[in-house]
């Protein structure tokens, strides 16, 4: 590390958005750059992305932060966090891409997941991967990369080819072609990576056909992913830190103990809690991940995904017309009336953990004669906090069935946690404690600590979890018999919505 090194330089490429933060020793962000990513919808249910101008977005963006003086010699490292699942195939001579990025949200590959969950092969996915056979993870991207790109399988069983997520892609462009790796987080979203053996699962890979000379080395979430090729900022910067987004926004959160949890709530929800060394296999159709890989020790979690978050509070606006702007959601819901019975089952597009429903819709209950604007608001936003219960609850199970503490608490982050009304139904809803941190940026920073713990610019995981800050904490105060029997009401719509 250069004697002038006072930043680390976070890449956080999202799906709807490529950005670069320099965060300085105390894990503060200094300078944020960002850049738009075009969405590409070639058919219905299929969603793409220009690997190319990802790469683009990501040079200019982490060139933007490199001004005012600030130069790759003040860089100690890169950390890099991606939208996960999503699948890029390139040459390995060229690196050119042979078709769009595949994108996370892609349904084109249902059928063929159908067709293997028929085969009675999902228990084995889920043992060994701790995922579902669904369209969401890379591995039918890939398979349906090979099926469709000409001579794409004869050329990657001959080694020409490269297959990645976002992460792997952008590594690949930073060095000059120079590695072909990912990380332990990113393999664990792919549906071909056995999280207990933490290797490329051969039988899974014969299912789709896929020749493992195409696949990335597997390495910790702090290694040595290469350093960038000269020319692209005046010096060699390593890139030492890697991480999918909500596992990178959970070593953010400092959550490095069993039972610790996080959520993030941006346009869905991603909810992850620490199990720690010992996996945890799920009855409630939550996913197996690993958190994290660090000096080749896994500690793992389980994950729960909500579909809309955000997304929901656009709807009002957007669709509705019952907002103007995100924060005005916050009043309404404060000025409705607070004896409401209205329940906004938001499966607009199916919905998430722990149900895996994709086909069921939304729906509007309890209205009466003067149900209006404000109380359709709240009951937006609390169908966030029900959603999350349900999540809590299915992990508590799971946990306690392992002999594990469930979570006590919740830690959370994203757009939509500056909604204090919110903050606190969603507390008196899980009936925990709910902590708005003071740095709010947790997937960039998670990457950020990655990166800076492999080159010594933040110290181990204990130095790292000093470092957390709580800005707000928020406590239940709603009486126990009404958060069952809003909750109760909660459970009978959905069930309505499902049968």
């Amino acid at each position: 590390m250069a004697a002038d090194a006072r930043y680390i330089l976070s890449i956080d490429q999202g799906t709807t958005s490529t950005r670069a933060l320099l965060f300085d020793a105390s894990g503060s962000p200094m300078r944020v750059r960002q850049k738009e990513l075009r969405q590409i919808f070639p058919r219905d249910g299929w969603v793409e992305h220009d690997a190319a101008e990802i790469w683009a977005a990501t040079l200019e963006v982490c060139r933007g932060v490199l001004t005012g003086g600030t130069t790759a010699t003040n860089i100690a490292a890169i950390g890099i966090t991606n939208q996960r699942e999503t699948t890029v195939l390139w040459e390995r001579a060229t690196g050119k891409p042979l078709h769009n990025a595949i994108v996370w949200q892609d349904r084109r590959t249902a059928a063929l997941c159908a067709k293997h969950k028929a085969e009675g092969k999902e228990p084995v996915v889920q043992a060994k991967t701790g995922l579902l056979l669904d369209p969401y993870f890379s591995g039918t991207k890939l398979a349906w990369l090979l099926d469709n790109v000409p001579d794409a399988r004869k050329r990657a069983a001959a080694g020409e080819l490269c297959f990645g997520t976002i992460d792997s892609w952008l590594i690949f462009n930073l060095t000059g072609g120079k590695r072909h790796v990912t990380d332990a987080t990113n393999a664990s979203r792919t549906l071909l990576f056995n999280i207990d053996k933490q290797e490329w699962d051969e039988e899974i890979l014969g299912w789709f056909d896929i020749p493992k000379a195409v696949l990335p080395e597997v390495l910790d979430c702090c290694a040595d992913f290469g350093a960038t090729a000269k020319e692209l900022f005046g010096a060699e910067i390593p890139v030492a830190g890697v991480a999918g987004d909500q596992q990178a926004a959970t070593v953010g959160q400092a959550c490095f103990e069993p039972g610790l949890m996080k959520s993030t709530y941006g346009t869905g929800c991603f909810a992850v809690v620490n199990t720690g060394a010992r996996r945890v296999e799920s009855r409630n159709r939550l996913l197996g991940t690993v958190a994290y890989r660090l000096n080749g020790e896994t500690t793992y979690a389980l994950e729960g995904s909500i579909f809309m978050a955000g997304a929901i509070v656009q709807w009002l606006r957007d669709e509705m017309k019952l907002v103007d702007s995100s924060a005005e959601s916050e009043e309404m819901a404060r000025e409705a009336n607070p004896n409401s019975q209205a329940v906004l089952v938001p499966a607009f597009t199916g919905l998430g953990a722990p149900y895996w429903e994709p086909d069921v819709r939304a729906a509007l209950f309890g209205m009466t004669r003067d149900t209006g604007a404000k109380e359709v608001v709240r009951a937006a936003l609390e169908s966030v906090s029900f959603q999350t219960r349900d999540l809590m609850d299915a992990m508590g199970d799971d946990m306690k069935a392992a002999g594990l503490t469930s979570p006590q608490a919740l830690r959370v982050d994203g757009g939509m946690v500056a909604n204090n009304w919110f903050m606190q139904n969603l507390t008196d809803i899980i009936g925990r404690p709910v902590e708005r941190p003071e740095v709010t940026e947790t997937t960039a920073l998670g990457a950020a600590y990655l990166a800076g713990m492999h080159v010594g610019f933040y110290g181990d995981m204990a130095d790292v979890a000093a470092h957390w800050r709580c800005e707000r904490a928020f406590s239940p105060e709603m009486a126990e018999s009404e958060r069952a029997e809003r909750y109760g009401r909660w459970q009978g719509y959905v069930k309505r919505v499902i049968g």
